[in-house]
């Protein structure tokens, strides 16, 4: 579940522009995709520590209600496209792998991916799993982007994907706060 959603989610969201972006660039996609893999396990460890924290300190009805409007939340903001800002590539003269780290991880920090692992982790209360999985769903939509670039770009509807994403979101919301999510969300 963490993979599928994290992966539909990052399609056209600013972290995989920076992936193009980034392969452009420096075109080494290697040590691209190492910094990519290192900075999202970081970010999304993170944010998964988070989201087991959360879970702890709140009880139980009230997280379904929290995570079932932080998925419609989610699913509302994949429907608003992102763009890349400037700042998020200026590390350029730092070499290929830290350039790509550090922009890759400060690219992240609120991101939807991000808020996601968050929510994801605060409700399957399953650190390792979520984290692996969310990852997982990173690098199936960044592995692409660096290794064909804009010959992609073209060919996949970003708005289809989005659209795809959020009603996955909408659906997993609503279930937990239906609260018959145990087949749909784990």
């Amino acid at each position: 579940m963490s993979s599928g959603v994290v992966a539909l989610a990052e399609i056209g969201d600013k972290t995989q522009l920076l992936a193009f972006v980034l392969a452009a660039k420096f075109r080494k996609p290697v040590p691209i995709i190492l910094a990519i893999l290192a900075a999202t396990l970081l970010n999304h460890g993170l944010a998964g520590l988070v989201g087991d924290w959360l879970s702890s300190l709140v009880q139980p009805e009230t997280l379904r209600w929290i995570i079932g409007v932080s998925f419609i939340a989610m699913g509302a903001w994949i429907l608003v496209p992102d763009k890349l800002e400037d700042e998020d590539v200026q590390h350029a003269n730092w070499g290929v792998f830290m350039a790509t780290f550090v922009a890759f991880f400060v690219a992240e920090i609120g991101d939807k991916t991000q808020i996601a692992t968050v929510a994801l982790a605060a409700h399957y209360q399953s650190l390792v799993w979520v984290v692996l999985g969310t990852t997982a769903g990173m690098m199936l939509a960044n592995v692409p982007a660096v290794m064909l670039g804009d010959r992609v770009t073209g060919k996949v509807s970003v708005r289809a994907v989005h659209f795809v994403a959020a009603v996955l979101f909408f659906i997993l919301g609503a279930a937990a706060l239906l609260g018959f999510d145990g087949g749909l969300l784990g």
